[in-house]
C-alpha cells in the first residue's frame, strides 16, 4: 500500500484546496463601506447589488488611513461620548420603567447601543470605558431639553428621540462646519447618519407602542 498523500490546505483559513491552481482566500476579509446617499458606514464583504443595506444607495469602499488628526479624533470622541450617554440611558430606563413592556424596550435599546459601541470601537480603534452605574436620567432629560414626567411612561421615549436627534442635529451642524474634503467632515457625516437611523427606529417603536402593537426588536 502507498501512503497517503497530504492534502494542501490554504495557510490562512486551513481550508482543503482541490488542486495546485491559483486562489485567493478571502476568510476573515471585512471591507468598510460609505453609502454616496445617506453616508452611513457599513461592514461587511459585499452587499447585495452593491447596495447601501439602509437607504439602498451606491456604496462606495471607504478607504481612510490612520485619524491622527486632532480635527477628527475630536470628532470620533464626541461621538463615543454621545454613544456611552445613550447607553447609561436606556440602561437606566429599563430600570426605572414600571410598564414590563418599557422595560423590556429599553433593555433591548441598551444592548443594540452596546453593540453600536462595539462596531464605533473596532472601526475607529478606541477603548471604551465601563458605563456608570449611577446615570440619572434627568441628566438625559436636561440634555435633550425635554421635561422629566416620572408618570408617564411615554416620556421615556421622548427623552430617548429628543436625545438621538440632538447627536443627528450636532454631528450634521459639525459636519457643515468642517472643511470640505477633511478627514473629520466625512467622520461627522458617518456619524449624523448613524445617529439619524437611531432616531428612526426609536420613532417607529415609539408608535407602535402607542398603538398597542408589538415592536420591532
Amino acid at each position: 500500500m502507498t501512503a497517503a498523500t497530504s492534502m494542501a490546505v490554504c495557510p490562512r483559513c486551513q481550508r482543503p484546496l482541490d488542486d495546485d491552481e491559483p486562489y485567493i482566500c478571502c476568510a476573515g476579509v471585512e471591507l468598510s463601506w460609505r453609502c454616496a446617499s445617506c453616508h452611513k458606514v457599513s461592514e461587511g464583504f459585499a452587499f447585495p447589488y452593491g447596495l447601501c443595506p439602509h437607504c439602498k444607495g451606491r456604496l462606495d469602499l471607504l478607504e481612510r488611513g490612520a485619524i491622527a488628526d486632532d480635527s477628527a479624533m475630536e470628532a470620533v470622541r464626541k461621538a463615543f461620548e454621545i454613544e456611552l450617554g445613550g447607553h447609561a440611558f436606556y440602561q437606566r430606563a429599563a430600570q426605572d420603567a414600571a410598564d414590563p413592556e418599557l422595560r423590556d424596550l429599553f433593555a433591548r435599546f441598551a444592548a443594540m447601543e452596546q453593540e453600536h459601541m462595539q462596531t464605533l470601537s473596532k472601526r475607529y480603534h478606541a477603548a471604551l470605558p465601563a458605563p456608570s452605574a449611577d446615570f440619572q436620567i434627568d441628566r438625559a432629560a436636561i440634555f435633550a431639553g425635554v421635561d422629566r414626567k416620572p408618570e408617564d411612561p411615554a416620556n421615556l421615549f421622548r427623552i430617548a428621540i429628543a436625545f438621538e436627534q440632538r447627536a443627528v442635529d450636532f454631528f450634521a451642524r459639525e459636519g457643515e462646519r468642517a472643511p470640505e474634503g477633511s478627514v473629520e467632515r466625512e467622520l461627522y457625516r458617518e456619524l449624523a447618519a448613524e445617529e439619524r437611523e437611531h432616531v428612526e427606529l426609536l420613532t417607529t417603536e415609539y408608535r407602535r407602542w402607542a398603538a398597542g402593537k408589538p415592536g420591532l426588536l
